[in-house]
């Protein structure tokens, strides 16, 4: 395409011909190697089917001069695309650089009164175009694809739905691009409050003279203790506006006004507000302006990944990474409960599937791992852990087999190990099913205790809740026959019952280590799994 550009160029400049921008645009255009990238001065275009159709249907006119001269509209838009930095996306990802290149060029042409050149408008229109198309595409999508990640994100890319030729068009129509962008944002005012805790964060930087050298915390400081690093985390919580500037006697002591500031630190930040500077209190002390953007920018890509059946009028959700459960009804929070979720281990995948039934009384049939790993070496210790922990051995027809007949020893173990209702059983007195191929769900537990905990990242994979009962009497609502008598009733039987729905229930299991509520508050939460580095990475 380079060479037919040139010729065509050396024929319009010895006959004397003045070629129209959109006549170059449509050089251009026909390319004669179908297939492969549109290279405008050295740079490919992201968008070669789509911004072909899009300049055939309007003729190749030009869209961001007009007269020979840059339109407003170009300038709006290159101001998105320095914008784009808020929605944690990279601007240089648009054709920023050479953009900046050709501005420059016209802006010098317009100082010196010198005519802008057709071809360079017409590459620069190209160009615009390109990076608004690939802008929408990562807008309404992501730009990461998350099946192509390495941890488990088992949520399929969202298929373009928008008209991104459409949308340019209006734009131009109306002079307003921001608006035609701002309509491909995820479908949560969360998002928008993201973007600006991303400005405001930026903002901070900009002012932000410490030092953020990762400091370690081996033992837990409390308030009276002397240590050398409380003047970093004193400048840091400064810095946050946890507390102000103070007469300080000693440096290095603990005291009672910086616990105020620690206290308040950890309430904003989901940690147990007694205090003490431990482990997790440490860790997100470290976190700079510019690493809690890059923190937030990971999760509003996760939010343009969530799929379309979020929006509907009832789901479940479970954010892993807060350790929280919420269900949501036309946009209410009906009921919020915190969860226990996989250990390292045994992460609790990220996906999305329908519950459809409740087992009241569940029996749990143990995972082959766990009888191998751990019920099979216990019963070989103690021959009475099976009866103990209320347990059986059924074969896979569902028939009891007595343990005392079991060579426990053998290499070959060809039966079932379940345990039996109860208040013992390990999935405590009800569980709430959306089948998927994970085999995790959301269940009871006798284990109360663990829900205290600041880190509850300490499950098999499946995610315990705290008040399951509750959760139980809000699914049921639409049945009078099951009142919370009959409920607590069928939580106590001695075999399982199954109750289906009347509707099946869209459960989204995610990963949000950053959030902004209704108000603005900026939330962030431990990585447990260390899946944010990895997106970042790819994002940046």
């Amino acid at each position: 395409m380079n060479v037919i550009i040139a010729i065509l160029g050396f024929f319009y400049l010895q006959t004397g011909f003045s070629s129209t921008i959109s006549d170059q645009i449509r050089i251009r255009l026909e390319s004669d190697e179908p297939g492969k990238k549109i290279e405008i001065r050295g740079t490919s275009l992201l968008s070669r089917d789509e911004i072909q159709t899009f300049y055939a249907n309007r003729n190749f006119e030009e869209v961001w001069s007009e007269n020979g001269v840059l339109k407003e509209l170009a300038y709006e838009m290159r101001f998105e695309i320095l914008q784009s930095k808020f929605d944690g996306l990279n601007p240089l990802d648009y054709n920023l650089e050479i953009l900046e290149i050709f501005f420059q060029t016209f802006e010098n042409n317009k100082k010196n009164k010198i005519k802008n050149n057709p071809g360079d408008l017409a590459d620069l229109d190209l160009i615009l175009s390109d990076a608004f198309f690939h802008l929408a595409s990562h807008l309404e999508r992501g730009k990461v694809d998350p099946i192509a990640l390495e941890s488990t994100w088992d949520i399929t890319r969202k298929p373009k739905k928008a008209d991104y030729s459409a949308l340019l068009e209006e734009g131009v129509s109306s002079a307003d691009i921001r608006r035609q962008l701002e309509k491909l944002y995820p479908d949560f005012v969360i998002y928008k409050r993201g973007r600006e805790v991303i400005r405001s964060m930026d903002e901070r930087r900009k002012s932000d003279t410490l030092s953020w050298k990762r400091v370690k915390i081996d033992k837990t400081i409390k308030v009276g203790d002397e240590n050398s690093i409380i003047p970093i985390l004193r400048d840091r919580l400064i810095f946050w506006g946890y507390l102000s500037q103070y007469p300080i006697s000693d440096q290095k002591r603990y005291d009672s006004t910086m616990l105020k500031g620690v206290i308040e630190f950890q309430k904003n930040n989901g940690m147990e507000p007694d205090g003490a500077i431990g482990k997790l209190t440490g860790q997100a002390l470290n976190y700079s302006p510019g690493d809690l953007i890059n923190k937030a920018s990971v999760n509003l890509e996760r939010l343009r990944w969530l799929p379309d059946t979020v929006i509907n009028h009832e789901f479940i959700l479970v954010n892993i990474a807060n350790y929280q459960l919420d269900y949501i009804h036309n946009l209410d929070t009906l009921f919020s409960a915190r969860v226990i979720v996989g250990k390292q281990y045994h992460e609790s995948p990220i996906f999305t599937a329908d519950m459809s039934y409740i087992v009241f009384s569940p029996y749990w049939n143990i995972p082959n791992s766990i009888v191998k790993n751990e019920i099979i070496p216990s019963v070989r210790k103690n021959p009475n852990y099976l009866n103990q922990k209320n347990m059986e051995v059924i074969t896979y027809s569902g028939k009891a087999v007595d343990p005392g007949s079991i060579n426990w020893s053998s290499k070959s173990f060809p039966y079932l190990i379940r345990q039996k209702p109860g208040g013992s059983n390990s999935l405590g007195l009800v569980k709430f099913m959306f089948p998927n191929r994970y085999s995790v769900y959301i269940h009871d537990t006798p284990s109360k205790a663990l829900f205290t905990k600041e880190e509850r990242a300490l499950s098999h994979g499946c995610i315990r809740l705290e008040n399951p009962t509750k959760f139980a009497e809000l699914l049921l609502k639409n049945d009078p026959f099951w009142t919370p008598e009959r409920i607590d009733e069928a939580m106590h039987l001695s075999n399982e019952k199954i109750v289906h729905l009347d509707r099946k229930i869209p459960v989204i299991l995610l990963y949000l280590t950053f959030w902004a509520d209704s108000n603005g508050k900026a939330h962030f939460r431990p990585d447990v799994y260390g899946r944010d580095a990895e997106i970042i990475e790819a994002l940046r």
